[in-house]
């Protein structure tokens, strides 16, 4: 008889053989900055999670910096009276990630910044790209995306993300980057974005709702792990440095099978629905929060991401250094 228990006897063995480890360097903390004065706003669909205004970002930043998480992901919220069909201040120099970056990088220049490139935050309509007649523009969008990147690589951001799912964006950005001088700033793709309800949450945390419509006819159809493959092959032709797969829970299938295939940096984006999913469990009382988070993040390395965006880095962190 093979007894393969022995080798799960106790806490000492189990942890001598196992296959998969977490550590705080694994994960990228996603911060909500909103313009605007002594803001620190509860996001009330993600228990724990809040927007801070620039002069409040110290609260966040402090706690990243003592729990050793090496990097973060920032979203950035205009005024709504600051949107626009065009989302102009997506690019601007004043805009209000781009002055976060550069207190960011004044202030916690070991943190490593990474920026979220969409339009979705900044434009009146709500949708990712540029929009005529009720349709979403993909090629008209791209020379807006890549200002968007430049202007924050100037601001100081040290990697940035596209998430908007335009086709040929990230060839769109890095030619830009480039012919700016930037040509060691990576890009971090959104390659298989899906469009999923698990980003309710974040919607109300970043007021990024479209105003008609969905975003079915640019993000994926959950139903395709193959097309999935073409979009990450893409992605990578046209030279992204890391390539993503969001949201992370219902498509480990997808990045297993990705991360077979292409010898790259794979991140996964534990995203906002699957956080407060846990998280309104928990609260009941009818899960064990840090079991199942540990359990939830180790899925997701084993099935090959070498980063995980998570809302619960902060949490893990603790964990991992008690």
């Amino acid at each position: 008889m093979k007894r393969l228990r022995r080798l799960r006897q106790n806490e000492i063995v189990r942890d001598l053989v196992r296959e998969t480890r977490l550590s705080v360097k694994d994960f990228i903390y996603p911060i909500f900055v909103i313009d605007g004065e002594n803001i620190k706003t509860p996001v009330k669909s993600m228990p724990n999670i809040y927007q801070y205004s620039i002069d409040r970002l110290a609260e966040i930043l402090d706690k990243v910096r003592e729990s050793k998480i090496t990097g973060i992901m920032l979203f950035g919220i205009p005024k709504t009276e600051d949107k626009d069909e065009f989302g102009s201040k997506a690019y601007a120099e004043d805009g209000i990630t781009q002055r976060a970056v550069r207190y960011i990088k004044k202030n916690y220049p070991e943190i490593y910044c990474i920026v979220d490139v969409c339009l979705c935050e900044y434009t009146s309509h709500g949708h990712c790209g540029l929009v005529k007649n009720g349709k979403i523009l993909n090629d008209e969008t791209l020379p807006l995306l890549s200002k968007m990147a430049v202007s924050l690589v100037k601001s100081g951001a040290d990697m940035v993300a596209p998430s908007d799912m335009m086709d040929g964006r990230v060839a769109a950005i890095r030619e830009a980057l480039d012919l700016e001088g930037f040509i060691n700033t990576p890009i971090m793709a959104y390659s298989a974005k899906f469009a999923s309800a698990y980003y309710g949450p974040f919607r109300d945390a970043a007021h990024s709702a479209p105003c008609f419509g969905d975003r079915r006819s640019y993000q994926m159809d959950f139903a395709n792990g193959k097309e999935a493959l073409k979009e990450i092959e893409s992605d990578i032709e046209e030279d992204a440095d890391i390539v993503m797969v969001k949201p992370a829970l219902a498509y480990l299938d997808v990045l297993k099978k990705a991360s077979e295939i292409y010898n790259m940096p794979f991140a996964v984006y534990n995203v906002s629905g699957e956080y407060s999913m846990v998280k309104a469990a928990a609260m009941q009382g009818w899960i064990d929060e840090k079991r199942i988070v540990t359990e939830n993040l180790i899925a997701m390395k084993r099935a090959g991401a070498k980063i995980i965006i998570t809302y619960h880095a902060l949490d893990m962190a603790k964990w991992l250094n008690e």
